[in-house]
């Protein structure tokens, strides 16, 4: 029997189909689920609206010793919406919801406001054509958002293997059905939004070892070069948005050396 939150979840997203798409997995493997597998938790929070306790509330519900502060619950919704937003073109609901970002004083805040007028204005289409010429195109895309593209030159090489092996350590196993290798950007956008916020059991500091190890050496400069490509109009407020995160995640590490 499926969990009454995967429901809810499927049910807001418009049926399975629909919410497979939004998190980038097949409709069978989905199908497959009978609740919502911890590290996708908020991912699916993200795209549907659904509160992560109703999606899991024996990870969410009763607040203990290890429950996460609030702004470990910020960055882990910031992870989270970088890797809907690199993952897959977002649908006229997801594009609503983007709209409705709001300024504040901080850097950030107007990352997303910039990012909420884009939305705003945008089309399903037209972002479509977008995310194809960016990161598919014919034969390679203008980008290439893989860690070992922009560690080694080339795809599925040695960085690729490190990522794995850490990830082992972490006891972070690849979700069936997945396509892309874990050192694409959404990936290990993912990934960090489940260390951040405590859904995964690691060892205190796992987020920052992730983040220097895999994240730091490169993101910067995709999330950069994200913002300067020429094919980019919406995505280029995600470059912005990703540039000055991770500036901030690398500044806050930083303090705690």
């Amino acid at each position: 029997m499926r969990h009454p939150g995967l429901d809810q979840a499927i049910r807001a997203a418009g049926g399975v189909g629909a919410l497979s798409r939004r998190i980038g997995i097949s409709q069978p493997s989905l199908s497959n689920w009978r609740r919502v597998p911890a590290e996708r938790v908020l991912l699916v929070e993200s795209v549907t609206g659904v509160d992560r306790a109703s999606l899991r509330p024996d990870l969410y519900a009763a607040p203990d010793a290890s429950a996460v502060y609030e702004i470990d619950a910020a960055r882990a919704r910031e992870y989270a919406l970088l890797s809907v937003l690199l993952r897959r073109v977002p649908d006229a609901d997801l594009l609503a919801r983007l709209a409705k970002l709001r300024r504040d004083s901080s850097s950030l805040g107007v990352a997303h406001a910039a990012l909420g007028e884009a939305a705003a204005a945008a089309n399903v289409a037209q972002l479509e054509r977008e995310f194809f010429e960016l990161f598919i195109g014919i034969g390679r895309g203008e980008l290439v958002p893989y860690g070992s593209y922009y560690l080694s030159g080339f795809l599925n090489e040695r960085p690729l293997a490190r990522l794995r092996d850490d990830l082992a350590r972490l006891g972070i196993e690849r979700v069936e059905g997945e396509a892309e290798p874990e050192d694409h950007v959404a990936i290990l956008c993912e990934i960090m939004a489940g260390l951040a916020g405590k859904r995964f059991e690691a060892p205190p500091g796992a987020d920052r070892a992730l983040f220097e190890r895999h994240l730091a050496p490169w993101v910067g400069h995709f999330f950069a070069d994200l913002e300067r490509a020429k094919g980019a109009d919406f995505y280029r407020r995600i470059g912005t948005l990703g540039r000055m995160f991770m500036e901030l995640e690398r500044a806050a590490f930083a303090l705690l050396s």
